[in-house]
């Protein structure tokens, strides 16, 4: 697999990551873990770093 490839693919993991923590933000869903509700602001921290991991892979997939 290329770099090219491999950026691609993350790309599309880190988005879809971000639109799940965008969209549990937008309608409020609670998440529970082993009796432990995340709270809200764990979700806001992971949609910046998502959308920022999901920046860096376009760059490198467009790189020259």
């Amino acid at each position: 697999m290329s770099q090219k490839t491999f950026s691609l693919v993350a790309t599309v993991f880190f988005v879809l990551v971000a639109a799940m923590h965008a969209l549990r933000v937008f309608f409020g869903w609670n998440v529970e873990v082993n009796g432990w509700i995340a709270p809200m602001w764990v979700s806001w921290v992971a949609l910046v770093v998502a959308l920022c991991l999901s920046a860096e892979g376009i760059r490198l997939a467009t790189k020259g």
